[in-house]
């Protein structure tokens, strides 16, 4: 069993930074002057309406966009400087599911493996506990929206990032896999891992470390 490294910001510490966020989306303002701080096993939720913008700050959030305004902080230091360190250290699972329809289940989870060089792994087993045993070598594009959704979230496993930023994870998934899904979070967050999440769905385990974050939707 492979030994969990320690992460690089400790619990309670500061990971993730934004001052004075504004976002513009089609000439409206989704948020303006927005801040808040992610510590080592913090999970910060963040809810609102459909169209408050819940996607587009997690899109700010893991670098893969830009703020009208504001600027986002990674350990401390400008997100722009760190690019390469944070991209290492961020798991960003969107709201599609990710995943490539032609290749099977276990063709993706060894995709990802390599693509953040993790270690091998048996996934054969991981699949299994996620309910997928005996889909893992048909196309994705064969399996429910909840199958893939599944196959997508399996890279939490093996993911070596302290931060997961999540849209809507608990999507097309039934009760059996949200509670997995939800100890999972627990686990990662026990270790010193963050994570910041949206969801419609109330969070049914007790979190030491849980903030919310309401974004009003704005006309």
């Amino acid at each position: 069993m492979n030994i969990p490294q320690p992460f690089s910001v400790s619990s309670g510490q500061i990971l993730l930074e934004a001052k004075g966020l504004s976002c513009i989306r089609q000439d409206r303002v989704l948020f303006e002057q927005l801040s808040l701080t992610v510590h080592g096993g913090e999970l910060l939720q963040i809810a609102g309406k459909n169209g408050a913008g819940k996607s587009s700050l997690l899109r700010l959030l893991a670098g893969l966009a830009h703020p009208d305004e504001g600027d986002i902080y990674y350990r401390q230091q400008p997100l722009a400087q760190q690019a390469a360190d944070y991209a290492a250290d961020l798991c960003y699972i969107g709201h599609q599911s990710g995943i490539h329809e032609q290749l099977t289940a276990l063709e993706n989870l060894r995709f990802w493996r390599a693509a953040v060089q993790a270690p091998a792994g048996d996934d054969y087993a991981l699949l299994g506990r996620l309910g997928l045993a005996g889909l893992e070598d048909i196309p994705c594009r064969m399996l429910s929206a909840g199958q893939q959704r599944r196959v997508s979230l399996a890279r939490l496993w093996f993911s070596q990032g302290q931060l997961w930023i999540l849209d809507e994870p608990f999507t097309a998934l039934d009760q059996t896999a949200i509670a997995l899904l939800q100890q999972h979070f627990l686990q990662h967050l026990q270790r010193g891992g963050s994570i910041v999440l949206t969801t419609h769905q109330s969070l049914s385990l007790q979190y030491a470390q849980l903030c919310k974050l309401e974004l009003a939707y704005r006309w």
